[in-house]
């Protein structure tokens, strides 16, 4: 009887860890046919619900052709301080820089600032005497002779990793190169190098990059070491990790650039809504994502997803390309818990263990998740698809058991954590709109993530906008993100000059330089050099200011006068003002390498089915109200569904509340627009 032959793989798999639910999409390689599913998260051992959902929901990783990932373990290692015990060298005379901090306050009247808690302490930082001068030409020999005392106490301190930043070390990184050889031979720990990690001025931020990088650095590693084993022994296929700045990178490259998985979990749902606002010609859209933990929001303006080129976590800065997200503690799992005799909601999450009281797991705090089931906004037996039948009955006892305490009954309550987590989320939008000088009243607004659809209407009536776009499969949308996006890496060089007086053949030069950088990193990916392709950038700033922006250069040999207009212009809409008189410098050269991921066409759009509208009693405007109950697969393409309103789903559900209507439009994705709306 002839033996079988090896599985061949069937699937494009992306997988997004949360912290409530990891979430998973499935595509068909071929047909571009979608599926999704949610399984718990496992918080001590994020790989086993990786693993999890994927034999679930896959069949087994030897059915995988392609796998794309979005972790938080980076980010809670740092949230969280669990990360490796690292050092810091530093150039002699500086040590003392990452320590002191930079002298910018986000807000210089608060009696109670405190500086950000940074991840190392005093006696991890160590002296190296050497000193590369600002012209990147050496001062002072590297004395590696004279490092032994410093080996010993590294030695003796028990690093797991090291983080090496010497002064101007980006210009001239020989010292810093002469450093990993000699502390790899005598120690056989990570190290660092702050010329690989930001290749950038300013040594505040230089440092706090390197280290942070080196802190997560040992976390990462195990991690995805002891997931590519046990994908490996299911016969699984190629790892990708989701990077901060939209774009995906191998594993193995992930392993040597730690820093750019902080923010790969909530990249994934900024890369979808672009995406969306491509296909339904929505070029300004504001993405939230709520999921069981928190609420993220995002933008996409003239359909590309807005990108920083630095950011910070936990208050240390970081130099790295980031898609610019905002994002607080409120989620589905959002505590409520009472601050004297007032009512708060957050940041503190029961999570998935035990998780709300309705999920019956032993929590015993009412969450948000609890305030929407006692107010009939959520179905008690189709939660996550059916898997999970919900304790009414439970969730009403809770709330009225906190709402006692105000005198207020559990429907009152409920409708107060709804009220409170609403106007929070709210002004976490304004936060990345109106503080920034954009009008959210000209945005569509993406709502996803579990809980996402269910609030997105009170947001929109708060901010004013006309138009809600539910995606597809809301409660999974950021890892189906994460399957439209392709590799990509940014570098980056420190160019200081006068824009006026630039040697645009040094420049051109400069950008080659890092072009052939990039497309040697994507080779190592295995990527068809027929699908690469770079673009050019620089930052640019007004003489005498401090913060620079980005602005395309659609050449390597860049025309100064063009690259004035179009930074005016930037200026202009970034800020409301510019000055076409003002000399402009050039701070950074940078260069965008992509490799196109091939992708099947195909609709995202679920199967449609009969399903006949049910009715059941929903709260809204402190009354309880007739609300129709729809399935959302059995709502046809081009109808509508007139509001008071519940769509159901297997990942989400989405309120429409009196007042506003809700259509199926292209690719199965569903609009809402209120009565009166401009759009």
């Amino acid at each position: 009887m002839p033996q079988a032959g090896p599985v061949q793989p069937r699937y494009r798999v992306a997988v997004d860890i949360g912290g409530t639910f990891t979430d998973i999409v499935v595509q068909d390689a071929s047909s571009g046919e979608v599926s999704t599913g949610k399984v718990l998260s496992t918080r001590e051992d994020p790989a086993r619900a990786v693993l999890t959902a994927i034999e679930r929901f896959a069949g087994g990783p030897e059915q995988v052709e392609f796998l794309v990932h979005g972790t938080t373990v980076g980010l809670n290692a740092v949230l969280e301080r669990r990360g490796a015990r690292t050092g810091l060298l530093m150039t002699a005379g500086f040590e003392d820089a990452y320590l002191i901090g930079g002298n910018d306050r986000l807000d210089i009247f608060d009696i109670r600032y405190r500086k950000p808690r940074p991840l190392l302490e005093a006696e991890q930082i160590f002296a190296v005497e050497e000193r590369i001068g600002n012209d990147g030409e050496v001062q002072r020999e590297l004395d590696l002779a004279a490092l032994a005392p410093v080996v010993e106490q590294i030695r003796g301190q028990g690093l797991e990793s090291l983080a090496v930043c010497l002064l101007y070390g980006y210009m001239a990184p020989d010292h810093e190169l002469a450093l990993e050889r000699h502390l790899r031979e005598e120690l056989g720990i990570p190290v660092l190098l702050s010329h690989r990690v930001s290749p950038e001025w300013r040594e505040y931020a230089r440092a706090s990059t390197t280290v942070t990088s080196a802190y997560i650095a040992p976390v990462i590693e195990r991690y995805l070491s002891t997931l590519i084993e046990q994908l490996d022994q299911g016969g699984g296929r190629s790892l990708h990790v989701m990077q901060s700045n939209g774009g995906v990178m191998s594993a193995e490259v992930a392993r040597e650039e730690p820093i750019q998985t902080l923010l790969s979990g909530p990249v994934g749902g900024a890369i979808g809504a672009q995406e969306i606002s491509r296909v339904l010609d929505r070029p300004n859209v504001v993405c939230v994502d709520m999921g069981g933990t928190s609420f993220d929001v995002s933008l996409t303006i003239g359909g590309e997803a807005s990108v920083s080129t630095e950011t910070e976590i936990d208050g240390l800065p970081l130099q790295m390309s980031a898609v610019d997200i905002t994002g607080i503690g409120a989620g589905g799992g959002s505590v409520a818990w009472l601050d004297g005799a007032a009512l708060r909601v957050g940041p503190r999450s029961a999570g998935s263990e035990p998780g709300p009281v309705c999920y019956g797991r032993g929590g015993s705090e009412p969450t948000v998740t609890d305030a929407n089931l006692a107010l009939g906004r959520v179905n008690t037996s189709s939660f996550a698809g059916g898997g999970m039948e919900l304790d009414l009955a439970a969730a009403e006892e809770a709330l009225a058991g906190l709402g006692g305490e105000l005198g207020l009954s559990a429907v009152e309550t409920a409708q107060g954590i709804l009220d409170i987590v609403n106007a929070a989320m709210a002004d976490a939008i304004r936060t990345q709109t109106v503080e920034r000088g954009i009008d959210p009243r000209e945005f569509a607004l993406v709502a996803y993530g579990g809980a996402g659809p269910m609030h997105a209407a009170a947001l929109a009536e708060q901010l004013e906008i006309d138009e809600v776009i539910v995606p597809a499969h809301p409660g999974t949308f950021s890892a189906w993100g994460m399957l439209q996006t392709d590799v990509r890496h940014d570098l980056r060089v420190t160019h200081f000059r006068a824009l006026e007086e630039i040697d645009v053949g040094e420049a051109a030069a400069a950008f080659a330089a890092l072009e052939a950088q990039g497309r040697e990193l994507l080779l190592s990916e295995d990527v068809d050099p027929q699908r690469m392709h770079a673009t050019c950038m620089a930052d640019l700033r007004y003489v005498g200011q401090e913060y620079s922006l980005r602005v395309p250069v659609p050449s390597p040999e860049l025309d100064p006068a063009a690259v004035k207009v179009d930074f005016d212009r930037l200026y202009h809409e970034r800020y409301g003002h510019s000055s076409a008189a003002s000399p402009a410098e050039v701070v950074k050269l940078w260069v965008t390498v992509r490799g196109d991921l091939p992708r099947p066409a195909g609709s995202v759009a679920p199967a449609v089915r009969d399903a006949p509208h049910g009715d059941r009693s929903v709260r809204f405007g402190g009354e309880w109200q007739a609300a129709t109950v729809a399935d959302r697969a059995a709502i046809a393409a081009g109808s509508s569904l007139a509001g008071p309103a519940v769509i159901e789903e297997s990942t989400s559900t989405t309120v429409v509340p009196p007042g506003w209507s809700a259509r199926v439009v292209e690719g199965g994705h569903l609009a809402m627009n209120r009565s009166g709306g401009t759009k």
